[in-house]
């Protein structure tokens, strides 16, 4: 019962629906599944190499498609029988002390305060491109780091802060940073 009071994610069809999503560790997969009495359902999201796709989240991706295969049975769903009598149900007031913290999405999802940070070149910044390089900056994180150029891994197993990105093109472009715990950082940029 714990999400009972939460509003349902967009989409989410009408009746009774159990599902759980979630994100793998360092965002390479997002996922949902839904069972609603009478047929199971599960949507992943990912890369097939295992490239992460920062800021992806289950709730927010996998789940809308999770509801709209659903919305698209014929078949209405069935009610969802009420937990068997032996099953405990507790307030957080009366879980064990260690059990009694709960994080919000905010916080939980929070960068870490020596999480990967790119530096320069800045969000949103206009930059000249010279022979198809760019100066890239870094600060925190745990080596060895991944760069992506708009999702693809331009340069990978890298232990300095600071470098020149080769076989970059013109126009915008998003740089993401993953360190070795999977930690990622984002900018938006536009290359001349």
């Amino acid at each position: 019962h714990i999400l009972a009071s939460l509003a349902p994610p967009p989409g989410a069809p009408a009746g009774r629906l159990a599902y759980k999503t979630g994100t793998s560790y360092g965002h390479r997969d997002a996922w949902a599944v839904g069972y609603d009495g009478r047929h199971v359902i599960g949507v992943w999201i990912g890369r097939p190499d295992g490239t992460p796709v920062p800021g992806a989240f289950g709730g927010d991706l996998a789940a809308p498609l999770l509801f709209e295969a659903y919305q698209r049975l014929d078949s209405a769903p069935e009610p969802l029988p009420p937990p068997p009598p032996e099953t405990l149900l507790l307030a957080t007031a009366n879980l064990p002390q260690p059990l009694r913290h709960f994080t919000g999405r905010e916080a939980a999802f929070a960068p870490a305060p020596d999480a990967p940070k790119l530096i320069f070149p800045p969000d949103g910044a206009r930059l000249a491109l010279v022979a198809g390089e760019l100066a890239v900056k870094l600060r925190d994180g745990t080596p060895p780091f991944t760069i992506l150029a708009n999702g693809r891994p331009v340069a990978t197993g890298l232990r300095q802060h600071e470098l020149i990105l080769p076989g970059l093109s013109r126009g915008f472009s998003e740089l993401s940073v993953i360190d070795a715990k999977g930690r990622a950082a984002r900018v938006r940029v536009q290359l001349d």
